[in-house]
């Protein structure tokens, strides 16, 4: 008879004793189910002793996580928790270091306990650990320790970091500044004021003004990667904490000091694997000096703003320099300015004042910022994109201006520009700490993969948006694949042709719809012998229907008829002359036959005898493309039937039935096409009643058999 459904069958063990193996009824008091086990191994005084997990953590069962407790779960019988907490603190007071070192180490692991930690807490842990920090007179193991177990106490948010001295932070901040004789101090001490940092503004302008940047580089260039992530996670607490001023004050300093640099060699390309909390370190860096552009995504273009104005001045003349040059000297303060307007019609604005183009946020000033490096740091690219584009009379001409600024909206989505930074993410680029000013550098790559794109799809002003979509899909395809450098990203975003788009797109669809999982393939597979021989019968058919063909003279006249067609027990070909208006002949009329079993082969294109001697001018390429012969026994020689087909389908069935006569595979573009769209409707009936249920990339596995048969019906018995 089965257990109740509230019993677990466990094990409890205890040091020096036999281990219980007990069935645990959850709906029993938890004080009644210690009082058993003590008695089992003969201990007074049960409210004395508490349960744990054996495993992990050694977590205290209490009421509330009890359900926890599965079947085959080993728990072990230890010192109730106000008890141990008792005990350990009373060790922290010890005279003896060793004392307090024993206490230490068994406090830690039981602090991240949180029915432990709030027995800890209520007889003042903290307090004691505090005084044990501030002191300093052990800056060896006794300190490390007692730095991991205040943090994991206060971990727990039973007490609030805004209630920590400012003598005891200034203490910690010593600890991170000072050169110390043991390693695992520092670390310790960098993720306690990481804590602070993120949970006390006030503590946090501190820890900022009491711990220089200089200090926090000297811990990232030490090759032990446990401070170099700890000394990021202060950094970019520190960061966060900052007002937008301080941060681009902080993050210059930081990119003068060579950090990106560092970054890139000693962390990203490093022998040591990267750690996940290093990477989530990694894109907040990212994220916050990628948010330092959003003041000008936000700001809109001044059109009163001089400083302003000359920029897009500067922009134009870089463009048609020489152009502007030869045309406005001389020229009325009306006609330069009906010159100017046209010219940045040329580059691509859509309006002749391109102060209302850029008036849209996002991407305002962000975009005008984007042109101008374009044009200072690749001047040739620049104005080869601009006068190729705007010489074009044909309506394909590519529009810098607008495609420059909607592919800065469309690199602030892609890398989130403004957006929150995630407490979990890792999706940092490692591009991004290889280049100086790589939000412009990417926009340079940028917008000549657009012109190369709407070249590639010859696009007009109408498709401007469908092309949009194709450069976000390059772009985004070739991001998420995490290049490590902008050369390397260059060069795969253009290897992603449009063309390439189109086939991941549909090999995508594909996959959506299950057409290329394992198991639809080799029920494809199954499906094509049946197929194949549905196409070949209706070739047959085909053939017995006949066709009208012409012969062509030597004068390329087309003036006499023919008709052959295949007899219905498929043995002999028929055919015979016919005039021109008739009706399709009866078989018996037909005067020629030719055996299917003296034909030989079938030739086509230029192997046919009637238009191999033709030549290759272009008058003849028809012929090539519809001209099939049958080669066959006639007497001890060897004769041909040729034909020269109607259409190009007509083509591809007759060849076809002549192949499937023969023996031969039927392997033209028709059958292909045929053959697709059969099995992908006969797929999809098979798989009706699978519709929205996932199809596993590998059949489950066979379960074992059953250790006996006892269950089977023995159909030999007769019942009474």
């Amino acid at each position: 008879m089965a257990p109740p459904r509230n019993v677990v069958k466990i094990a409890v063990q205890m040091r020096d004793a036999i281990p219980q193996l007990i069935q645990l009824d959850q709906a029993k008091p938890l004080a009644a189910v210690l009082k058993e086990v003590c008695d089992a191994w003969s201990l007074t005084h049960s409210e004395r002793y508490a349960l744990q997990f054996a495993d992990g953590h050694r977590r205290y069962i209490t009421e509330n996580n009890r359900t926890e407790i599965k079947n085959g779960s080993i728990l072990c019988l230890s010192t109730a928790p106000d008890l141990e907490a008792e005990q350990l603190l009373g060790g922290l007071q010890s005279e003896s270091r060793e004392g307090r070192r024993e206490a230490l180490r068994c406090l830690v692991p039981l602090a991240s306990d949180m029915t432990f930690a709030r027995e800890v807490i209520s007889r003042n842990g903290l307090e004691r650990l505090s005084t044990i920090i501030e002191d300093g007179d052990d800056l060896g193991e006794v300190l490390a320790l007692s730095l991991r177990a205040f943090s994991e106490l206060m971990e727990h948010g039973v007490v609030s970091w805004e209630t920590l001295t400012i003598p005891f932070v200034r203490k910690v901040v010593c600890y991170v500044n000072m050169n110390l004789m043991d390693a695992s101090v520092p670390p310790l001490a960098l993720g306690l004021l990481e804590s602070v940092t993120l949970s006390s503004p006030a503590l946090g302008q501190l820890v900022k003004s009491e711990v220089p940047l200089d200090r926090l580089l000297v811990h990232l260039q030490v090759m032990n990667q446990q401070l170099q992530t700890k000394a990021m996670a202060l950094l970019t607490a520190l960061l966060q904490g900052a007002s937008p001023g301080e941060r681009k004050h902080m993050l210059d300093y930081l990119w003068q000091k060579n950090l990106r640099q560092f970054i890139y060699k000693n962390i990203i390309h490093s022998a040591v694997p990267m750690g996940d909390e290093m990477a989530h370190h990694l894109y907040v860096l990212q994220a916050l000096t990628l948010g330092l552009l959003e003041a000008r995504m936000r700001t809109p273009l001044d059109p009163y703003s001089q400083e302003q104005r000359e920029q897009l001045q500067v922009l134009r003349q870089a463009a048609f320099e020489t152009e502007g040059e030869s045309l406005g000297a001389g020229l009325s303060a009306d006609r330069r300015r009906s010159l100017c307007a046209r010219e940045f019609r040329k580059l691509g604005f859509s309006n002749s004042n391109p102060a209302q183009d850029l008036e849209r946020v996002p991407p305002g000033l962000l975009a005008l910022d984007n042109m101008l490096y374009f044009s200072r740091n690749s001047p040739s690219a620049y104005s080869r994109f601009v006068l190729e584009n705007s010489s074009r009379e044909d309506k394909h001409e590519c529009p810098f201006a607008r495609g420059s600024i909607q592919l800065t909206v469309l690199l602030c989505e892609l890398l989130r520009v403004g957006e929150p930074c995630s407490e979990t993410a890792q999706d940092f680029s490692p591009m991004f700490f290889g280049q100086d000013q790589s939000f412009h550098e990417l926009f340079c790559v940028g917008i000549q993969l657009l012109n190369k794109t709407w070249k590639e799809m010859r696009a007009t002003q109408e498709d401007f948006d469908k092309v949009m979509q194709v450069v976000r899909e390059q772009l985004a395809r070739t991001l998420a694949l995490k290049p490590t450098s902008l050369e390397l990203f260059r060069t795969k975003v253009n290897a992603l042709t449009y063309g390439e788009v189109l086939r991941l797109r549909q090999s995508e669809r594909l996959h959506q719809e299950g057409t290329l999982a394992p198991p639809i393939l080799e029920l494809r597979e199954k499906l094509k012998p049946e197929l194949m021989g549905l196409i070949r019968q209706q070739r047959l058919l085909r053939l017995c229907e006949g066709t009208l063909f012409r012969k062509i003279s030597s004068r390329r006249r087309q003036d006499k008829l023919w008709f052959c067609c295949l007899s219905p027990n498929h043995k002999v070909l028929q055919y015979g002359h016919m005039e021109e208006g008739t009706s399709p002949p009866a078989l018996e009329s037909l005067p020629e036959q030719l055996p299917v079993a003296d034909m030989r082969m079938l030739l086509t294109g230029k192997d046919c005898p009637h238009v191999r001697e033709k030549g290759s001018g272009k008058q003849n390429k028809d012929l090539y493309e519809l001209a099939f012969s049958v080669s066959y026994d006639h007497g001890e020689e060897e004769a041909y039937l040729n034909f020269i087909a109607p259409s190009k389908r007509e083509f591809y069935l007759w060849t076809d039935g002549l192949n499937a006569l023969l023996g031969s595979p039927m392997g033209s573009e028709q059958t292909r096409l045929d053959l697709e769209q059969l099995l992908s409707m006969e797929t999809k009936l098979r798989l009706l009643e699978l519709e929205n249920v996932p199809i596993p990339e590998r059949p489950p596995p066979v379960p074992p058999p059953p250790t006996n048969f006892n269950f089977c019906y023995d159909c030999s018995i007769a019942e009474p």
